[in-house]
């Protein structure tokens, strides 16, 4: 099983160029067998432009998360304080084998679906 995860594209576009190696979510999906993750790039690209294996989730207190992960995520602490602002502990995945397609794909002409808040299951 697969999951669309829906990504601002800056931050997209630098899991694709290998320098975002961690991304940051508030909430993970509940399935422990997802393994590949798509990339869809939110507005203005609107398009999946890629995928990547998980390696592993962590999810920790935000003092212990943001020292894990502060080199890795390509975000500033202030933006860190304010994405977790609500929450006690966060969830990173550990990104690897990433793999920029060719061609992006339109998610609804290719899965029939709406773009995702936050993630979608795909089978």
């Amino acid at each position: 099983m697969k999951v669309i995860l829906s990504i601002k594209p800056k931050y997209a576009l630098k899991i694709l160029e290998g320098k975002k190696t961690y991304e940051l979510r508030k909430t993970i999906f509940k399935n422990s067998e997802i393994k590949t993750v798509l990339i869809y790039a939110s507005a203005p690209i609107s398009k999946i432009i890629g995928e990547f294996q998980i390696d592993n989730i962590i999810h920790l207190e935000l003092d212990e998360l943001w020292k894990t992960v502060k080199e890795k995520a390509e975000v500033d602490k202030d933006f860190f304080d304010e994405y977790f602002e609500t929450k006690q502990k966060g969830y990173a995945i550990a990104i690897k084998n990433v793999k920029k397609y060719k061609t992006s794909i339109d998610i609804s002409e290719k899965y029939g679906i709406k773009a995702p808040q936050s993630f979608a299951y795909l089978k």
